[in-house]
């Protein structure tokens, strides 16, 4: 399947979910998190669900982060150069959602993609080979590229892997894991 037809197929998916589904998927999903070898690690980037497009409840991941003192890390995209400045979240961080819908800080301390360990990547879908199919603007392709060889690459889904994502470019990042609510993906 291109990605095309993947991006209609998990948009139509995640649309059909009640609000019930999504939350008890994302405790799921946070759930299995805490069954990886991953919480020795300071700096960790998550994303913030942009609520409209039913994205994972990231608020339970970030209620462990919090709880185990890590470091967390939020991004600002600019639509403009097509990359993402990323910040420390702290009590003072001031979020607000931006044109898209995408929850930002508006300034912050920021941190240089060289101290991230652990990267939560948001998804539509992926396959059984660690690829990832997002918005298609290419953000989290140009910051994963930007990070250290052995920073941890875990995407979150909703969904299964596809067997099989057919136009995947060499500038497309695999990831290390998905997590689902089910399970958890090594590639």
């Amino acid at each position: 399947m291109n990605k095309k037809d993947v991006r209609k197929k998990y948009k139509e998916l995640r649309g059909q979910l009640s609000a019930n589904e999504l939350e008890e998927l994302s405790l799921a999903i946070a759930n299995q998190l805490l069954q990886m070898a991953i919480w020795q690690k300071t700096y960790y980037h998550l994303f913030l669900p942009i609520e409209k497009q039913k994205e994972i409840n990231t608020e339970y991941i970030l209620q462990i982060l919090a709880g185990k003192d890590k470091e967390i890390v939020v991004s600002k995209s600019d639509f403009e150069s097509g990359l993402m400045t990323h910040f420390l979240l702290t009590d003072n961080t001031k979020i607000s959602p931006n044109f898209y819908g995408i929850p930002e800080p508006i300034d912050g301390l920021e941190v240089p993609v060289s101290k991230i360990d652990v990267v939560f990547v948001p998804l539509l879908a992926f396959d059984k080979k660690g690829h990832r199919v997002g918005y298609g603007k290419g953000f989290y392709d140009r910051f994963l590229s930007d990070c250290r060889p052995e920073t941890l690459k875990i995407g979150l889904s909703f969904f299964e892997a596809e067997e099989s994502i057919e136009d995947i470019l060499i500038s497309d990042i695999c990831l290390n894991f998905c997590v689902t609510p089910k399970k958890i993906i090594a590639f």
